[in-house]
């Protein structure tokens, strides 16, 4: 690897261990073995790097937890429910592995109020990860039906950002993929008072 790629790699690292706000740029030198120089001939600026960092490990996470690949889905069970539980199953068997980059989602979140720059940057990966979501998860090709997979892919990262944050606050009672199908269930029962 180059530096480029050291730098990234390394500022990943941190990220994970440290955070964002702690992060600094001699931790990711440090982390990377290259030198401060390195950072502005690459990326312009450390900021610019964490930026890239964080979305490259979001897209990594995607891409291991992202549940049935475009062949998968077309196998996934006929049964409503059973498919909505199949869709989960994944991405909350890997809710322990994925912690750190849900603690480091959350902090980044929290600053986006006070970095517009940050807001920018991840605004459109975050379109480009629903649409993912909906083609990866339930099969729902975005070229060939954009509003469906649209729409399915905020309802998706809308329940994913919710299942995977109860994960980071309280493993012990967070949701199961069985316990959201039975959630599902009471939600759409017929309600007759």
């Amino acid at each position: 690897m180059g530096h480029k790629e050291d730098l990234l790699e390394g500022a990943k690292r941190c990220l994970l261990e440290k955070g964002y706000a702690r992060t600094t740029a001699r931790d990711v030198v440090a982390a990377s073995g290259t030198n401060l120089a390195s950072i502005g001939y690459h990326y312009g600026s450390k900021d610019a790097l964490l930026q890239q960092a964080f979305l490259a490990l979001t897209e990594e996470w995607g891409e291991r937890v992202g549940g049935a690949d475009a062949e998968g889905a077309g196998s996934l069970p006929d049964d409503p429910y059973e498919r909505f539980r199949a869709v989960w199953e994944p991405l909350i068997g890997a809710a322990e592995a994925s912690r750190p980059v849900w603690k480091l989602q959350t902090e980044v979140v929290t600053r986006l109020d006070d970095d517009e720059k940050l807001r920018e940057a991840i605004k459109e990966p975050q379109r480009e990860g629903r649409l993912g979501m909906a083609e990866g998860m339930i099969g729902v090709d975005p070229e060939a039906e954009p509003e469906k997979a649209r729409v399915a892919g905020l309802l998706l990262q809308a329940l994913a950002t919710g299942v995977m944050i109860q994960w980071v606050v309280d493993p012990d009672t967070a949701p199961t993929a069985d316990d959201l199908t039975a959630g599902l269930r009471v939600l759409m029962e017929e309600r007759r008072d």
